[in-house]
């Protein structure tokens, strides 16, 4: 386990970077785990990571990327077909969307697709 320091505040991470307790969440902590991972923040991120954070507190699970892809596109009018939006959430979180996106939305690790 590992600490760090978010606003003026030591909280618990385990080595992924992934939050030990999920109330340490906070917009200060995505902002700090972005930066760690290279990732520049925008309005896109902000509503990925807040659909992950919702749609984990209505199911207690997180979203398959195929849920996240229907649910969303259908809010985005940019987006009308799934392998464009696919592409689009690749393009914002490259290297293994699903487990970033849990990690700055304060979620435990997404167990690995069986």
């Amino acid at each position: 386990m590992n600490r760090i320091k978010v606003a003026n505040k030591s909280i618990d991470i385990n080595e992924q970077g992934y939050l030990v307790n999920l109330n340490d969440w906070s917009e200060a902590y995505v902002k700090k785990m972005a930066k760690q991972d290279d990732i520049k923040l925008y309005n896109d991120h902000w509503e990925i990571i807040f659909y992950f954070r919702e749609y984990y507190h209505q199911n207690l699970v997180s979203p398959t990327m195929h849920h996240m892809i229907i649910d969303l596109m259908s809010k985005n009018i940019k987006f009308h077909d799934k392998k464009k939006y696919e592409s689009h959430v690749y393009s914002l979180f490259p290297s293994d969307p699903i487990r970033e996106i849990c990690k700055l939305a304060g979620l435990p690790m997404p167990q690995a697709d069986s």
